[in-house]
């Protein structure tokens, strides 16, 4: 079992268009520090995994189905993503091109090494909101994980995914009956009422327990039809 005690070793440290970005090793766990706090870690992808696999599960029965992953992180969600046939296209969306690189020519690419050279993934380096606002596609699926969920980001400029706007971004790039997945760091009903107040259906929220403290969830919920 790796040790998460022990000290962490700096892999890299990179100034961002955010604030700074570090990428550590503790045995062989990787963590993602940004702005001097704790992200990310390799350890447990329980919770991401089941961002992706929850919003498929909510969608009708079909193949070709699309779906954006807003925040590439350590990688779970895409290799989720890319070990499921039914997506036909995975659109990953990561803001800090430390974070891709560290995927493409770094340590974490013994991760997603595989899932990155999947003709079925395109990665874009943008801002998730700006994408969201700007692009000429839509999708039956949005797999979020921004940050540490609507009631406490690292950085503020996060915080306008979850307001009104940020909703109104992710219904309009949704189709109808397409799926809202966001990952959280813990429960928030307030977040579930402002799902429900701003359209969406079918709002529920999946906990995944973990170690010590409030569970990760996930929050769902469907665009009508």
């Amino acid at each position: 079992m790796d040790d998460l005690t022990g000290a962490a070793t700096v892999m890299e440290r990179r100034q961002g268009p955010y604030g700074e970005v570090v990428l550590r090793r503790r045995g062989g766990i990787y963590e993602i520090i940004e702005n001097g706090c704790f992200l990310m870690d390799t350890s447990d992808g329980r919770s991401e995994r089941l961002l992706v696999r929850a919003a498929l599960e909510a969608l009708p029965p079909g193949p070709g189905r699309s779906v954006l992953i807003g925040g590439l992180g350590v990688g779970f969600s895409l290799l989720e993503a890319a070990a499921e046939p039914r997506w036909s296209a995975v659109t990953v969306v990561e803001r800090e091109p430390a974070v891709v690189d560290w995927h493409r020519t770094g340590p974490l690419g013994s991760l997603t090494a595989g899932a990155l050279a999947d003709p079925r993934v395109t990665v874009v380096v943008a801002d998730l909101l700006d994408h969201l606002r700007t692009a000429d596609v839509t999708y039956d699926a949005l797999c979020l994980d921004v940050d540490n969920g609507p009631q406490w980001t690292v950085t503020e400029s996060n915080d306008g995914l979850y307001a009104p706007a940020g909703l109104a971004a992710c219904r309009d790039r949704l189709v109808p009956g397409g799926v809202l997945a966001i990952w959280s760091a813990q429960p928030s009903a307030e977040f579930e009422e402002a799902l429900r107040n701003f359209g969406f259906q079918q709002v529920r929220t999946i906990a995944v327990p973990v170690a010590r403290g409030v569970p990760n969830v996930v929050h769902l919920a469907v665009r009508a039809a």
